[in-house]
């Protein structure tokens, strides 16, 4: 796919996600099929550049290019600085947030929040696109404030005129959150409005529903978030559909213990050994639900607190798993509905 001067593998997106799509999540990613992985949400305030958080956030050391970066804020020069901020750092593509439906970020008029002022929109998206001109400039939204308010075509049709080179659209109001089901006639009726790409996001969970979407809303390509969690082999399966019509199998168990034990590597070596322990929590619970007595597994394995303890439980859970038949992957869990425990 050819977007915004970059020469993609495809046309499937991984969704900008807060404590996420970190830079091990979206190098594994790309690896698995994705075309383009967006950053997690960078602050606009420079008071916070010096901190470890956003350090790391902005750290792409090795990743594979184009490197897109989301930034968040709703004051028009903290955002462009923050643009120039972030290309001086390695960006390609410099990507603003105004789908986040968070509190935290609403609540500072930032995120999908700034769906509710247009003017402002306006004059960020000018901002950003004069502070870095030779840096193209991409927006995620939503299809509105809340259903009485779904404005996404006309802030669409301003973001193009305004120089942002393509649109991601989240198929619900920043009201809705993550409930109900994504709108995609709404992002049809964007797509018909704008001459810019156009990519669909919300509740693609599976190959066929991807195909589903891009036949309902016309769009240019799917962006996936949630559902890659623990399953970033989702894109190619996409990927594969996409070009032949068939499914791929499901991975064999060894195959999941591999990406697993990877991942987690990666994340210790990205965070050090302590907030990599922490932060490989929620993903192991995410690699392993849905498997045979993956429910008891969790339980134990949070309560862990060497790395070293907890690769060698990620070692043996896998290792029994494939003992038994290497084709267990997604049996139904009778536990499966415990909580996760987050990191």
């Amino acid at each position: 796919m050819q977007f915004v001067g970059f020469n993609l593998r495809n046309n499937l997106f991984v969704a900008p996600m807060a404590g996420v799509t970190d830079r091990p999540f979206r190098q594994l990613c790309k690896k698995l099929g994705a075309g383009l992985a967006v950053s997690e949400m960078v602050t606009s305030n420079s008071l916070l550049y010096g901190s470890a958080k956003t350090q790391r956030r902005a750290n792409h050391d090795g990743e594979v290019a184009p490197i897109s970066v989301q930034i968040a804020g709703a004051d028009p020069k903290m955002m462009a600085d923050a643009a120039r901020h972030n290309v001086d750092r390695g960006a390609q593509i410099i990507d603003i947030n105004m789908g986040c439906p968070a509190k935290k970020i609403c609540n500072v008029m930032a995120g999908s929040a700034l769906m509710q002022d247009e003017p402002l929109v306006a004059r960020i998206l000018e901002a950003v696109v004069q502070a870095v001109p030779d840096t193209p400039v991409t927006l995620k939204m939503r299809t509105g404030w809340n259903r009485a308010n779904k404005n996404a075509p006309m802030l669409a049709r301003m973001a193009e005129q305004c120089g942002i080179r393509a649109l991601a659209i989240h198929g619900r109001t920043r009201a809705d959150q993550y409930t109900g089901h994504a709108e995609y006639d709404t992002i049809r009726t964007v797509k018909a409005a704008v001459s810019i790409p156009v990519i669909a996001n919300g509740d693609i969970t599976t190959p066929q529903k991807a195909r589903e979407v891009l036949d309902i809303s016309g769009a240019d390509g799917v962006m996936v978030g949630r559902a890659a969690q623990g399953r970033p082999w989702i894109f190619r399966e996409i990927e594969h559909f996409l070009a032949t019509g068939e499914l791929l199998a499901p991975p064999e168990v060894s195959e999941i213990h591999r990406v697993c034990r990877e991942h987690v590597e990666d994340l210790y070596g990205f965070y050090g050994a302590e907030s990599g322990l922490r932060i490989a929590r929620k993903h192991i619970s995410w690699y392993t639900k849905g498997l045979v007595g993956s429910a008891a597994f969790r339980h134990a394995m949070n309560r862990l607190e060497t790395t070293d303890a907890q690769m060698a439980a990620i070692d043996e859970f896998f290792g029994r798993m494939a003992a038994d038949n290497d084709r267990l992957a997604y049996e139904p869990d009778a536990d499966d509905d415990a909580q996760e425990l987050a990191a």
